[in-house]
Order: C-alpha cells, then sequence, then structure tokens
C-alpha cells in the first residue's frame, strides 16, 4: 500500500517478485548489509572484532586454501562466524549480486562488471593419477600425452573445464571423456584406483606430490597456460570491518 505497486505477482504454485519487488528487496538486502557493517565497526571500537563472512568459491579451493584460511582467521578472531557456500564461477558471480555473498574466488571470472577485484593469482592446471600410471613417470606432460586414456572433467559451468576445452581446440586435440562430475573433491580421489585421469588447479591439491596413492603433473604451460583465480566483491558495496580484513588476509595469502 505505502509503494502503491504490488510487490508479489501471484502464480498457480506461489508467488514471484514484480519488477517493484526486485527493487524493494535490493533495497533491504543494502541496508541489512549496512547494518552489519555499523555493527563490525562498532565492535571494533570495543576491540573485540565480530561479525558474519559469506564467501562464495570454487571447490576447488575449498579444501586446501579456503579452509585453513578461515582457521587461521578465528583463532586471531573467535567472534566472527562464516558462511562458505561452493559455487560455479557464474553462480558465485551472481551470489555478490543477490548478497548472498559478501566475497568470491572465481577460477576465470565470466563477467567483472560491477565487481570490484582485490587480488589476483596466476594458477596451473595439474593432471591427477595413480602413483602406478604410465604418466607418473613424467615430471611434466604436455598435452597431447593425456589423450590415450581415459579423463574426467569438470562439468562445463567450470573455469578448469573451459580452459581444458579451449586448449584442446586450438590443439585440435580430442580427450576420451570417461567421467564429467561437479565434485572436484571427487575429481581430486577417483584416480586412485583407476587408469582415468583427471585435471584440478594447483592450490585445490595438497602440497605433497604423493598423496594417498596418487601424484599430480604439470602441464607445459605452451599447452595449457595458467588461470586466473580471483578474489572480488560487489563494486562500491562497503564490506564490514571484519569481511575487510578477512579479504586483506586472503589476498595477502594468494600473493604469496
Amino acid at each position: 500500500d505505502e509503494l502503491g505497486e504490488p510487490i508479489f505477482e501471484r502464480l498457480a504454485k506461489g508467488v514471484r517478485l514484480t519488477a517493484a519487488g526486485t527493487v524493494l528487496i535490493a533495497h533491504i538486502r543494502n541496508q541489512l548489509s549496512d547494518m552489519e557493517r555499523v555493527k563490525s565497526h562498532i565492535s571494533d571500537l570495543a576491540g573485540v572484532r565480530r561479525g558474519h563472512i559469506s564467501i562464495a568459491c570454487s571447490q576447488g579451493v575449498l579444501a586446501h586454501f579456503v579452509a585453513p584460511q578461515i582457521n587461521a582467521y578465528r583463532r586471531s578472531h573467535p567472534g566472527v562466524t562464516f558462511s562458505v557456500i561452493a559455487r560455479d564461477r557464474s553462480a558465485a558471480e551472481q551470489a555478490l549480486h543477490d548478497y548472498s555473498a559478501d566475497l568470491a574466488l572465481i577460477f576465470e571470472p565470466i563477467r567483472l562488471v560491477d565487481l570490484k577485484t582485490i587480488s589476483t593469482s596466476p594458477q596451473s592446471i595439474c593432471v591427477i593419477m595413480s602413483s602406478r600410471h604410465m604418466l607418473a613417470k613424467k615430471h611434466k606432460l604436455r598435452l597431447k600425452d593425456c589423450v590415450d586414456y581415459p579423463v574426467a572433467l569438470p562439468t562445463r559451468p567450470y573455469g578448469t573445464r573451459y580452459l581444458i576445452e579451449k586448449a584442446s581446440a586450438r590443439l585440435g586435440i580430442e580427450f576420451s571423456l570417461a567421467v564429467e562430475t561437479d565434485s572436484f573433491d571427487f575429481l581430486r580421489n577417483l584416480p586412485s584406483s583407476t587408469d582415468v585421469i583427471s585435471f584440478h588447479t594447483r592450490l585445490g591439491l595438497p602440497r605433497k606430490k604423493v598423496h594417498n596413492g596418487m601424484v599430480h603433473r604439470s602441464i607445459d604451460k605452451r599447452d595449457l597456460p595458467a588461470g586466473t583465480l580471483s578474489l572480488v566483491q560487489l563494486n562500491e558495496r562497503n564490506l564490514p570491518v571484519a569481511t575487510q580484513k578477512f579479504g586483506l588476509q586472503l589476498a595477502q595469502s594468494l600473493k604469496g
């Protein structure tokens, strides 16, 4: 009544936002975000950093990068809580726009319009295989070395798949696709007891080159140049202090 416009459109199976409703919900989300920022600033005045941080990121960096970063931050600031949502690159960008995420770690972003890049890091793509695999004897692989073996790839919304298909098309290489999945944890573990090889970003792999009966080998950059992992936020959005500090920590770690 106050707006003079309906904000919901009634459908047979529920309701959806009208154009006016979309404008209103964006305003409400912005107000809630501003209140979190104010509360965070007030907590900092008392010398106690509190708040809640929501981050959307590729599954590929969750286990071996994001998890240690959160643990390190919470050791210094135990009052801060986190929401971590695994998203492909398109969904991660959307999460920033609808305020369901404050920060996003995106491998090979699709569109950077309306987004502010905090930091970037080049990330090479490695091949994972059983330690008994024939390719394990090589220290570095050419992409053509992989065509004789069945491969497991992430689904097309992910940046790793995009880079591999771009490189294979340029080189005129066709892979024997055995498994397609949206689970990067599955990609990391599948090659342990099979001749299937999989692909993964270096940052998402253990530091040890031999792990759980598997090894990973880098691909020659002449065939597959490094992709870009970007830490981003919504442009012109004022983030709470706790989120700003965590973003700074992530940026420093990516540079290292």
